[in-house]
């Protein structure tokens, strides 16, 4: 049932609304790490010295050239690490055009729950980005410790906490907090196995920007379909 959740989610990647959320979340992302990029270049230019002395050296004139190009391939590096994580914080700002265009595509005649405001839905997003990046940081000790475990920890991580985002985000729109909460408690072993799904294409270039956009109306299925049983 997880598969057919995520088939039909695949299959509605023409809707419209879809591709504008992928590209509005991969605009965002790209802007932002822009303007990152931008404030370490300022920072240079404000506090680097124009000449550094050295020993053996004696007076250095290329400081800031070193830094400014240090921080580009600093920031190229950052970007491989951070483009997905937060382009899922950018595109879950998005992410209940999703829900409302796979209800209106499959679950038709419901009634329109209220949007949440814009600054709830940032806070969530961020608060997701947050945990996503400490999460995996922490990890990254597991995979020193236990290597040949490694890949098995990225995805049982990463499809806990994607599938937890994801489903509460579904479940909150008509249910509210406090009941998506308990609906999620009630389903948590199907719900770590489908954001397992979802963290597969994490790893996949390209693929892996499709992430919170097929998450939020995978999870939307997967919603109403356990939300009907009770």
């Amino acid at each position: 049932m997880i598969l057919l959740d995520f088939t039909r989610a695949l299959a509605q990647l023409s809707d419209p609304r879809f591709r504008r959320v992928i590209f509005l979340g991969i605009g965002l992302t790209v802007g932002l790490l822009a303007a990152i990029y931008a404030l370490l270049v300022l920072a240079v230019g404000i506090f680097a010295p124009e000449t550094v002395t050295l020993p053996l050296l004696g007076e250095v004139t290329w400081v800031r050239d070193l830094l400014s190009w240090g921080s580009l391939f600093l920031m190229l590096g950052l970007s491989v690490f951070l483009m997905i994580p937060v382009a899922s914080a950018m595109s879950g700002i998005f992410l209940d055009d999703i829900a409302e265009a796979v209800e209106e595509a499959h679950y038709p005649g419901l009634p329109t729950p209220p949007r949440p405001p814009l600054m709830d839905a940032l806070r969530d997003a961020l608060t997701f980005l947050g945990v996503l990046i400490g999460a995996n940081i922490l990890a990254f000790g597991a995979y020193l410790i236990f290597p040949f475990a490694a890949p098995l920890i990225f995805y049982g991580l990463n499809g806990y906490l994607l599938g937890r985002e994801y489903f509460q985000m579904a479940a909150i729109r008509r249910e509210g907090r406090s009941g998506a909460d308990s609906l999620r408690k009630r389903h948590t072993v199907q719900i770590w196995a489908a954001g397992c799904l979802m963290a597969l294409p994490l790893t996949v270039p390209l693929l892996n920007l499709l992430v919170p956009v097929l998450g939020a109306a995978t999870f939307t299925h997967f919603y109403h379909r356990v939300a009907a049983k009770g």
